[in-house]
């Protein structure tokens, strides 16, 4: 019994003794885990924070993102509110100065139609009194002349029909003889005014057509991998790029459209600024130059119009006149030109009476269709027709755009006034300009036709070819033969020559006789005469 006691005490012991230490044991395990789970909740806090900031900085950037995208929305929107806003103050402006000039003109015609009815009852008046005066006078001639009434009546028509005839004759005579006196004074005196309070002479603004590239990396990377993006280039803008064989770093830019010139300057010059040139920031620059050109034709004619204060013009019609800010003509910018022709119209008929709005809009309109002849075929003047017609301008403006070179018949004074003021601004001194070969082929023109004549010793065009000086040979050619020769060669340079302004034409004739008496010569006889 004491040791099956003892044994059951040992084993009792061992049990709980064994109980004890898995207890310990189990405590232990129990703080290593929570100790392991507080480390895995600190890390999986740590995780979180930074995973939210990371989320927060995500969120933050497409927020400013989208903001700054909204707000170039909203200030383009801003922007093109504020432009129609323009616009339509513009053409509200318009309407209220119509509305003022048709309330004008209608008090006008108020007190003519007073005047004419007053006029009208003094005429009655008169018309009675001179009525009962002619019965009163063929009563008292038929009574003198022994004659019966028709007679008399007949009579009296008849001297009354021949009086008035030769009254009408004279008055006319002496009307048409004034005119004629003064009309060339008054149109020199009006143009000569016109030009003085219309153009003014701006410094020449010069479309370049060559782009140079600073250095031969630049010039690598923009012609790219076996040309890859010149081509492009090419390809996108409708161009010729070619560089200089003497100056290797111009590249030329060779084209028929002067907005895919302007297009492809403003692109290239972008790729140069930037560091890398690729085929998608080609495609990106030239979709930007194409952007900004347009833009800038819309605000140019959008300029131009307000300045010249000609009314309402329909947009399309407006982006056109800017496309002539790139259009030249004899090295005359087109647009100034127009500029011009709109301005001394517009003074020439502020004198003449004549609607001056209707003349400035004719007079920017009348090479209107030099802006696109280069894309169409047909003259500018049957294109300038088609675009005033196709935007309904008025009449007298297409009959101005289709006579300004003598095409069609005149139909309207505007349409003198705008090819008065075309030809003035054409020829005045420093409009237009030529090249170097056509300036040195001008001169040998003009004096190729002066030593073909007869009797030229020689001859020199000076004063950049407006006058040429004929030295001729005395003993061939007297006075009168001088004065001969100088009106051929003149109408001869009429005839064969194309040339702006006028062209003075002098001829020289000299005789000079010489003799010596001893050691000290003599001058005996000199007879100089200019014809």
């Amino acid at each position: 019994m004491i040791a099956t006691l003892t044994i059951i005490v040992a084993v009792v012991l061992g049990l709980v003794v064994g109980g004890l230490s898995r207890r310990r044991q189990y405590q232990q395990d129990i703080a290593t885990a929570k100790q392991k789970a507080q480390a895995l909740q600190d890390a999986a806090a740590i995780d979180a924070n930074q995973r939210a900031k990371a989320y927060l900085m995500r969120a933050k950037e497409s927020i400013n993102t989208d903001r700054l995208a909204t707000e170039d929305e909203l200030t383009n929107q801003m922007a093109d509110i504020e432009a129609r806003r323009d616009r339509m103050t513009q053409r509200h402006e318009t309407l209220n100065q119509q509305e003022r000039r048709l309330n004008q003109r209608q008090a006008h015609i108020d007190d003519t139609q007073v005047e004419l009815d007053d006029s009208k009852q003094l005429l009655e008046k008169a018309r009675t009194v001179a009525d009962a005066l002619t019965d009163q006078r063929q009563v008292e001639v038929a009574k003198q002349a022994e004659l019966d009434l028709i007679t008399a009546q007949q009579m009296i028509r008849n001297q009354t029909a021949r009086e008035l005839s030769q009254e009408a004759e004279s008055t006319v005579r002496e009307l048409s003889d004034n005119a004629e006196a003064s009309a060339d004074k008054t149109a020199r005196s009006l143009i000569i005014e016109a030009i003085q309070r219309g153009p003014v002479d701006w410094p020449r603004e010069h479309f370049e057509h060559t782009v140079l590239v600073p250095t031969s990396e630049a010039k690598s990377r923009l012609i790219g991998k076996e040309g890859q993006h010149i081509r492009l280039l090419e390809s996108l803008t409708g161009t010729d790029l070619i560089f200089d064989p003497d100056q290797t770093n111009a590249l030329q830019i060779s084209t028929h459209d002067p907005i895919r010139r302007e297009t492809t300057r403003i692109a290239i010059e972008s790729l140069l600024a930037s560091r890398r040139i690729t085929a998608t920031t080609i495609e990106k620059e030239v979709l930007s130059a194409e952007n900004e050109v347009l833009k800038d034709l819309r605000q140019t004619g959008e300029r131009v119009v307000s300045a010249l204060k000609i009314g309402f013009m329909h947009p399309e019609l407006i982006k056109i006149v800017g496309r002539l800010k790139f259009r030249t003509s004899y090295g005359q910018n087109v647009l100034s030109h127009s500029v011009e022709v709109a301005q001394m119209a517009g003074v020439m008929a502020a004198e003449l009476g004549e609607d001056v709005r209707l003349a400035k809009r004719a007079g920017l309109l009348h090479d209107i269709g030099k802006a696109v002849d280069h894309e169409i075929e047909g003259t500018h003047v049957e294109l300038g027709v088609g675009i005033a017609e196709t935007y309904d301008e008025n009449p007298v403006i297409i009959n101005a755009i289709a006579s300004h070179h003598g095409d069609v018949d005149i139909t309207s004074p505007i349409s003198v006034l705008v090819a008065a003021a075309d030809s003035v601004s054409g020829a005045r001194p420093g409009a237009r300009s030529e090249s170097v070969e056509e300036y040195i082929n001008r001169l040998k023109n003009l004096e190729a036709i002066a030593n073909a004549h007869k009797g030229v010793q020689e001859s020199y065009a000076i004063q950049a070819g407006r006058e040429i000086r004929i030295v001729v040979k005395p003993q061939e050619l007297d006075d009168q033969a001088s004065v001969t020769l100088t009106n051929n060669v003149k109408d001869q340079i009429e005839k064969d020559l194309t040339y702006p302004g006028k062209i003075k034409v002098t001829t020289i004739r000299e005789l000079r006789a010489v003799e010596y008496v001893g050691d000290r010569p003599t001058k005996k006889k000199k007879k100089r005469k200019r014809a």
